[in-house]
């Protein structure tokens, strides 16, 4: 998700402005102690600002939201479909679900009933696959279209128009059949009957009461018509269609059927100009006479210029000009009913770009009058309520978020409670959010946590621990509570307070304070550590409110380390992958692609660690950078394997991978086969085919880190194949190389073997290595007795709050002794802050259990949102909509 606040400024100012020098500038070795600095020092070192509003749909609950959505998609007419998966992308945008809320884009491509709608949600598309065009690439490569989203034939999929029959006119005096048309010199000569057929208003004017009906000559020198235009016209009512002619003369034909009602005519005119736009300046052009002389095939087609530009088409003033002028009935020729679509589109653009920007407001204003709904008209105010705070322009930002709070968007009582603190009412908005609060049985975290900014002492701090309690995922207040222990020189618990959140959510904003606490410390190498994975997570991060860019503060931290060599980077690197440190290993890696290594293969361990840590956005920056920097062809193959893999293209992944091998038997291309088959693959037979292709790879050269990998995964494969005792031997062997993971294979080993107690051992030699070890314990907590599961449970949820399976379990045991309010309380803890299919999935059956069938049906219809083909959803579904009364 991008950070919605950018920075003040993009100049680098100077250093003392931040006054972080008292920590860098002098002598390594001769830093004053922690204990030593004043506290204002401190402090502005360890600022925390406070946590932004959020421009997105944050109801209050979104499972029932999720649930109205379903239900009503299931009985809505096609048109409406769209629309109701845009606001399905719009909750799961406000829960953080980048999966969920890109496929419900994709639903509302799919279903789109009009032309419009494609347009919109392809462009959207488009816009969120940016960087992707290497996957487009490699795919053609392969023999495979990727262009889904490419241009649309425009005139195509409008239908042709008929000219409607005209009723017979009643004339005494018989009307010739030839008329000519005075046009300057020069006459045309037509079929009146011809003429008269392309509409209405001819049809009068030559076979009705009107004197032209009786005369062979009509003057037609004053509506702006030439010669060439009527000998075009002429050509048209005799054939039905326009030959090639000069877009000047086009143009002219174009506002000439429309004067007089020629539809037939207006819409081939408008289909051909449409084919003749291929840059923004034509769009610009036609754009301005598609709106005046209402065509909308052809204003949809100048539409799709700028949107398939996106976001450089927003760069341009004269689009932002136009787009953001239109009034409702331009906005229908342009757009049709897919207004809200279009703008809603355009606002994201402008907002991901700067959203203090004069066009964010531009397009939101749009985006307020096209909103229909009550549910359209929360989102649009809460939006720009957001854009006007940033911008202090605060009278205006109360408005809106009044507005939206009145259309039942409760969390914009925030933006609310933030303009009276800002005006000094500080216990007023502390009232604001209480009154919410009290509003609801079940409050949500961020309730508390924006109630604990206008609260001091004891009270901020049981605010702050219920906020986390509630929802575990907030940063705010852990990095509160850190830095309060850091000013109070409690530096463990600073330490562990703001590891607690960085265990299981790599946030930037949390890296950014850690790397302020090492620096009051004077350890310069953690520090070094922690702004090394921040610019390999985002090479442009800026730090301290955006003011000094951090590989700036890299530059002035590395004069306070030792370098390394290679061959001392190898080292840490191996220590670190054994500790399973992932921030750590990320670290080193950042630090070996300065040297001269060879830089693909480092790259490619990159992106590996930042899948790991759930990054897949920089994860493939990093696999891309990969194949840019291959020292080879085969090595380059293997990369746009894994490339093509990760975007979910297995089988041409797979192709790659067999490329790359045919030019070199290589460990990675090897590895990248049996991976990708043991993964795609249903057919039990293809075991022995992964097993030899992983047993070919570890005879081909690789280093230690990639060889345990091997060997465990071949272990996997022997222990899903039954022969325990190879498996056994390849964890042994792993575990030899320190590849410290093998332990929980082993663990499974044993306990197959029957002997939990050996398994359960195995497990606790990984937590006791392992940095990060949550899925450690919760692995472990299958192989002891149920209070040592329970135990390790609770501690697999303090460390990984996000980790679902300990809620299932604890739910499904307090179920067994007929809790059955407690264990759907369970669940519902998770939910509130995760919209997690399995946790819905089981409420809903607990649910079903106790007869309450409304309760059901909502978390169904919720998961099926999630995911809409999961089979025993969808039976579920079916057999509890069967019982709603």
């Amino acid at each position: 998700m991008r950070t919605f606040f950018p920075s003040d400024s993009c100049k680098e100012p100077q250093l003392s402005a931040i006054n972080p020098q008292s920590w860098l500038q002098v002598e390594r070795g001769k830093l004053t102690k922690l204990a030593s600095q004043s506290p204002s020092s401190i402090d502005s070192l360890i600022k925390v600002s406070e946590p932004p509003i959020l421009p997105f749909y944050k109801p209050v609950h979104y499972v029932e939201v999720l649930a109205q959505i379903h239900e009503e998609l299931e009985s809505c007419s096609p048109a409406d479909r769209s629309n109701l998966y845009l606001l399905q992308y719009q909750v799961f945008k406000g829960l953080g679900e980048a999966k969920l809320m890109r496929r419900s884009l994709r639903s509302a491509w799919l279903k789109a009933s009009t032309v419009y709608e494609k347009l919109v949600f392809g462009a959207w598309l488009k816009y969120e696959k940016q960087g992707e065009d290497i996957i487009c690439d490699l795919l053609s490569s392969c023999g495979k279209c990727a262009k889904e989203f490419g241009s649309i034939d425009i005139a195509s999929e409008f239908p042709v128009v008929e000219t409607p029959s005209t009723p017979v006119m009643q004339n005494d005096t018989p009307c010739p059949r030839i008329v000519s048309f005075q046009i300057g010199d020069e006459k045309i000569t037509c079929d009146r009957h011809k003429i008269a057929g392309l509409s209405a208003p001819f049809h009068a004017m030559l076979n009705g009461c009107f004197t032209e009906s009786s005369s062979d000559d009509v003057d037609l020198s004053e509506n702006n018509i030439s010669p060439s235009g009527m000998k075009a016209v002429n050509d048209f009512s005799k054939m039905g269609s326009l030959r090639e002619l000069q877009p000047s003369l086009l143009l002219e034909i174009l506002v000439f059927a429309n004067r007089f009602c020629c539809e037939s005519l207006k819409d081939a005119c408008g289909k051909k100009l449409a084919s003749l736009v291929s840059s923004r300046q034509d769009a610009l052009e036609l754009m301005e006479c598609a709106l005046e002389e209402d065509s909308p095939v052809l204003a949809a087609s100048c539409l799709q210029v700028f949107l398939h530009e996106l976001p450089d088409s927003l760069n341009d003033k004269h689009v932002v000009e136009l787009l953001s002028s239109l009034d409702r009935q331009q906005r229908s020729t342009m757009v049709g009913p897919a207004s809200f679509s279009l703008y809603s589109l355009l606002a994201e653009v402008a907002m991901d770009s700067d959203p203090s920007s004069d066009r964010a407001v531009l397009f939101l204003k749009q985006l307020i009058d096209c909103a229909g709904t009550s549910r359209q008209k929360m989102v649009a105010f809460h939006k720009l309520g957001c854009v006007r705070l940033f911008r202090k322009e605060y009278h205006e930002a109360e408005k809106l978020f009044e507005a939206a709070l009145s259309e039942g968007h409760i969390y914009s009582v925030v933006g609310l409670a933030r303009l009276s603190h800002i005006k000094g009412h500080k216990d007023c908005s502390y009232e604001k959010i209480s009154s919410v609060i009290s509003s609801y049985t079940t409050p949500l975290g961020w309730m508390y946590q924006e109630r604990s900014l206008y609260c001091d002492g004891d009270i901020k701090k049981g605010d702050l621990e219920r906020a986390t309690e509630l929802d575990p995922t907030l940063t705010y207040p852990y990095m509160y509570r850190a830095a309060s222990l850091m000013r109070k020189a409690d530096v463990q618990s600073a330490l562990e307070e703001i590891n607690r959140v960085l265990g299981f959510k790599l946030a930037l904003e949390c890296l950014e304070l850690r790397f302020c606490f090492y620096l009051a410390l004077e350890d310069y190498q953690s520090a070094l550590c922690d702004v090394q994975a921040i610019l390999t997570l985002s090479p442009d991060y800026r730090m301290f409110d955006g003011r000094v860019a951090a590989s700036q503060l890299r530059l002035l931290v590395r004069e306070h380390v030792e370098n390394w060599t290679t061959a001392d980077c190898w080292l840490q690197l191996y220590d670190r992958w054994s500790l399973v440190d992932d921030i750590g290993s990320l670290s080193v890696i950042y630090q070996m692609l300065e040297s001269d290594a060879a830089k693909g293969v480092l790259y490619f361990r990159q992106s590996l660690l930042l899948l790991r840590l759930n990054c897949p956005e920089a994860a493939m920056r990093s696999l891309q950078l990969a194949r840019q920097h291959a020292s080879s062809e085969p090595e380059k193959l293997v990369y746009e394997g894994w490339i093509l893999y990760d975007t979910g293209h297995c089988e041409e992944g797979l192709r790659k991978a067999e490329e790359s091998i045919n030019l070199q038997r290589s460990f990675e291309a090897f590895f990248l086969k049996a991976y990708a088959l043991a993964d795609s693959s249903q057919d039990p037979s293809c075991s022995s085919t992964v097993v030899s292709l992983l047993e070919e790879a570890l005879k081909c050269p690789s280093d230690r880190l990639r060889k345990g990998q091997a060997l465990n995964n071949l272990g996997s494969v022997y222990v899903d194949c039954g022969k325990l005792d190879a498996a056994a031997d390849c964890y042994i062997n792993a575990l030899k190389i320190r590849h410290t993971r093998a332990h929980q294979g082993l663990a499974r080993v044993h306990y197959l073997r029957n002997d939990k107690s050996s398994a359960y051992a195995e497990m606790t030699k990984l937590i006791e290595k392992a940095r990060n070890n949550a899925s450690a314990y919760e692995k472990r907590s299958e192989y002891c007795e149920r209070e040592l599961t329970k135990a390790d449970l609770e501690m697999v949820t303090s460390l990984d709050p996000l980790r679902v399976y300990p809620y299932r379990y604890r739910a499904a045991v307090m179920m067994d002794n007929h809790k059955e309010k407690e264990a759907i309380a369970e669940l519902s803890r998770a939910i509130a802050f995760k919209a997690d299919l399995h946790l819905l999935h089981l409420r809903a059956a607990f649910h079903e259990h106790i007869g309450d069938v409304i309760g059901a049906l909502r978390d169904c219809r919720a998961a099926l949102s999630v995911d809409p083909n999961h089979q025993e959803m969808l039976e579920l579904h079916s057999r509890v909509n069967s019982q709603e009364p």
